[in-house]
């Protein structure tokens, strides 16, 4: 009686369960969005924050370029007499004898910059802008990229939910039909407490996988700007699509990828940004030339002196000798970078290309045509198993290979898809559709 009741408080248990998956399943419906890859892009690209964040970043460095370009603004100095003994404050003039009774002081000066500083701080502006670019494209690639596999795996998780529920609503019905057979002494507690583990061990991979897509919804949510509990699922089945191996042969993809890869163009960029500096650097030992006019009248031989200055500083200790240097070792310093930067743009590519072609390999028509037959044999070793035509444990080993062959064959759509992504993202294009 003990055990019978234990049986019947796990029988409800389970209905109960199943109950509230199923009511669970209704309200994930009804706040579902489906999207496509056009419009989940689409909505990306004009509401990730992130994104609008480094806009303006780019924006910003851009207006840099036209502060390069000014000039210098002019400097004023004006000097007066304050108080003259014996004739009061601020006197101006002359006295009854034609006297001057008081000196002021104008000058205007200009600094020129000499040796090409202004022209070499224009350019470093401009490529300073160009790396800001390069770098919000390859923010905007790797997002884009993170978008896409994020929705394929969306789309893996969901497939595996239908088939861990598939399977589980198989095993309860199974479960109540042991538990009948069991009450009437038909079959052993064994083989009850074996079902019993198989339907324990499907919720838990339903539940595992459960967590895993409210993990990766979290981060669809993000990357999309969504609040709330939406469930973001592809409009269509994107692991479905077909892939082939892109036209180019390696060689004319790495041409492409040294023309299209913001993270080797902004290596490139970075190995001119220093070029420029030691330029400029050089250019800052040149001295600058101050000029402009001046007018004093009364404190020189003549009563109103008009004049010209001309300031230039004489270069005989500090001339800029550390900086040039320094500007000279970071040129070499970022010269091997840009060659590291080429050889590992070489090395990913080759690595993202062959991935590419084993998982193409491996999606064969053959492949395909296999599992949609082990599809509908399982339905064929179900019924056999209800009708006693073979045993729990044929059954059993049949149902652990058909969840493994069903899990590996998304597994492997999902693989041929993220390796296209990957060749994509490393060619800085979409080369294969």
């Amino acid at each position: 009686m003990i055990q019978y009741g234990m049986l019947r408080k796990g029988m409800y248990a389970a209905a109960f369960l199943l109950l509230a998956s199923n009511c669970c399943r209704a309200q994930l419906a009804s706040d579902t969005l489906h999207l496509s890859w056009q419009g989940a892009e689409q909505r990306f690209l004009s509401k990730n924050l992130s994104l609008l964040a480094a806009h303006y970043g780019v924006r910003a460095d851009s207006a840099l370029i036209r502060q390069a370009r000014l000039w210098d603004n002019p400097t004023l100095n004006v000097d007066q007499n304050v108080y003259v003994p014996g004739d009061g404050f601020f006197r101006h003039g002359e006295d009854a004898q034609g006297n001057s009774r008081g000196q002021v002081y104008v000058q205007v000066q200009q600094l020129i910059q000499l040796g090409g500083k202004r022209r070499n701080a224009v350019s470093m502006a401009g490529v300073q802008a160009g790396v800001s670019q390069l770098q919000f494209d390859e923010m905007l690639n790797s997002l884009r990229r993170s978008l896409k596999e994020d929705l394929l795996q969306a789309g893996q998780l969901h497939q595996n939910t239908l088939l861990f529920q598939e399977v589980l609503e198989k095993l309860n019905v199974l479960e109540r039909g042991i538990s009948g057979q069991y009450e009437a002494g038909n079959v052993s507690r064994k083989d009850l407490l074996r079902v019993q583990g198989l339907v324990e061990n499907m919720r838990m991979d339903l539940a595992d996988n459960v967590r895993a897509v409210e993990a990766l919804q979290t981060e669809l949510r993000v990357l999309l700007n969504l609040q709330g509990d939406t469930l973001i699922l592809p409009d269509k089945d994107l692991l479905q699509e077909p892939v082939q191996m892109p036209a180019q042969n390696l060689d004319e993809l790495l041409l492409l990828a040294q023309q299209n890869n913001p993270s080797y163009l902004i290596a490139e960029k970075q190995l001119d940004y220093q070029k420029l500096n030691y330029r400029y650097q050089r250019a800052l030992a040149v001295p600058d030339l101050e000029v402009g006019p001046n007018y004093d009248r009364a404190s020189n031989f003549a009563p109103n002196y008009f004049g010209l200055s001309l300031s230039l500083p004489l270069p005989l200790w500090n001339r800029n000798q550390g900086n040039i240097r320094a500007a000279a070792f970071q040129t070499q310093q970022q010269q091997a970078s840009t060659d590291e930067a080429r050889l590992n743009l070489e090395s990913s590519l080759r690595s993202a290309y062959r991935n590419l072609q084993t998982s193409v390999n491996l999606a064969s028509p053959q492949q395909n045509s296999f599992y949609q037959d082990y599809r509908l044999l399982f339905d064929k070793v179900a019924e056999s198993y209800r009708a006693r035509q073979i045993s729990l444990i044929e059954f059993i080993d049949y149902l652990d290979s058909y969840v493994d062959i069903q899990s590996k064959q998304r597994q492997q759509q999902l693989n041929l898809q993220l390796a296209k992504e990957a060749l994509n993202y490393v060619v800085g294009l979409d080369i294969v559709k």
